[in-house]
């Protein structure tokens, strides 16, 4: 599979989409609100989209076509490897109205500039801004779950999410060994950041991984048997951040008279037992393996699962893999549960059109899954024009991969590499299994 770069029309459809989702995830915002307190999980609503678009101006306006600077302070105000977290609550920002002005402008150069055949520069820095700023969309929804605001409007026309029925999937899948290229063949992606390059040989074992992610009633049953309260159950670092942060349960739930109830944006709702437990960081996935005789998958694991497919006999990994979980095509509603379709997400039994080869379902979409794996570069490693995306956090995160309910379909694929340090449980992010 060769990729062919986008067409004008696509490039300029993902670039307008992506503005409008930005636009739509703080129009209902309150100018305080568009602040929000000073957290270190989260950024001032009111910086963070006038960085999307100073980020785009930035590689595609000023870096691809050498157009000067749209402010003269925006560097100043908006590079996020130079602004000290905590110092940006405290910048002369501009107006909410000169912000949004910003993000239209910048939109308008881009989409003006696109001729009827991009350049192959044009094409990879308006791509790098579209996905950049798809995964601050992200951060927009999980900023507006930690601060307790109202849910975002609806971001998918096709809101319905058939899946209160769907249920649980239990089981393993039977993963048979051998030789597996992890990450992606250089040219099979019209798009590819660093730390996914390049496609290297691994041999791996045999194993066994669960169908499914993790549900909440099976965190339930942890919490409720002391899990929170076990040292044993944790490894030194985890039990240090329990410690530190006195928690003894997941960071949204509360238990009232008639049982465990989670918070979703500003609404408390009860527990659904089928959807995945979600807004657990590494050390509580950790501990909950224990805790569940199990162990997390390592990435090379997660991608087999989700890529890999059984040669002829049925016990060893043939040569091919695939693009996503059920095959090379691209993800539809029936598949995978992204862009944000419902607003939450799905149980953990839906959609079994997108399982992989072995019988793993939703590896792409519902929650990020946690891997035992710390994000490290691959062999060969080498730092694309935007340097600050990988290398200054490789050795203190782990690696998530597949994505979310509010992930955008065409950020993904199974080669994709999500990294987060092991103490965040503010990300949309859950975790799958497997057998020890």
């Amino acid at each position: 599979m060769v990729a062919h770069q986008p067409s004008a029309a696509e490039l300029s459809s993902w670039v307008a989409d992506a503005r409008a989702r930005t636009l739509m995830l703080v129009a209902d915002l309150a100018d305080d609100e568009l602040m929000g307190p000073r957290l270190a999980i989260v950024n001032p609503m009111r910086w963070e989209i006038g960085h999307v678009a100073w980020f785009q101006e930035k590689w595609v306006l000023r870096h691809a076509r050498g157009q000067g600077a749209m402010r003269e302070n925006g560097d100043a105000l908006y590079d996020s490897a130079a602004i000290p977290h905590d110092v940006r609550w405290d910048l002369p920002l501009p107006s909410r109205a000169e912000t949004l002005g910003y993000l239209h402008t910048v939109r308008d150069r881009v989409l003006a500039l696109l001729g009827p055949e991009p350049s192959a520069r044009d094409a990879y820095f308006i791509m790098l801004t579209v996905f950049h700023e798809d995964m601050h969309d992200e951060a927009f929804t999980y900023t507006r779950q930690t601060l307790s605001y109202r849910a975002p409007p609806t971001l998918a026309p096709d809101g319905a999410l058939a899946s209160a029925a769907a249920g649980a999937l239990p089981g393993d899948a039977q993963v048979p060994g051998g030789r597996f290229i992890l990450g992606p063949t250089e040219g099979d992606e019209r798009f590819v950041f660093d730390n996914e390059k390049w496609a290297h040989p691994h041999e791996v074992a045999p194993f066994r991984i669960a169908r499914a992610q993790v549900t909440q009633s099976e965190f339930a049953a942890f919490v409720d048997d002391g899990g929170y309260r076990r040292p044993d159950l944790w490894d030194p670092a985890g039990w240090r951040w329990r410690e530190s942060e006195r928690a003894q349960h997941p960071v949204y739930w509360r238990r009232t008279d008639a049982g465990w109830e989670r918070r979703h944006f500003d609404n408390w709702r009860p527990l659904e037992p089928h959807r995945p437990v979600i807004h657990v960081c590494f050390y509580e996935a950790e501990a909950y393996c224990r805790w569940a005789g199990r162990r997390l998958p390592t990435e090379l694991e997660w991608e087999v699962a989700a890529a890999g497919e059984p040669d002829g006999s049925g016990r060893a990994l043939a040569a091919r893999k695939r693009r996503f979980p059920w095959g090379d095509s691209p993800p539809t509603p029936e598949r995978a549960h992204l862009d944000g379709r419902g607003l939450c997400c799905a149980d953990v039994g839906a959609l079994p059109a997108g399982d992989s080869a072995f019988g793993c379902r939703q590896m792409i979409g519902n929650v990020w899954e946690w891997t035992a794996s710390d994000f490290l570069p691959y062999p060969g490693f080498v730092r694309d024009p935007y340097k600050e995306y990988s290398e200054p956090w490789f050795g203190d995160h782990k690696v998530l991969r597949g994505g979310c309910w509010v992930t955008r379909a065409r950020l993904l694929r199974n080669t994709w590499r999500n990294f987060y340090q092991p103490h965040r449980r503010d990300v949309w992010a859950g975790f799958r299994t497997c057998a020890s």
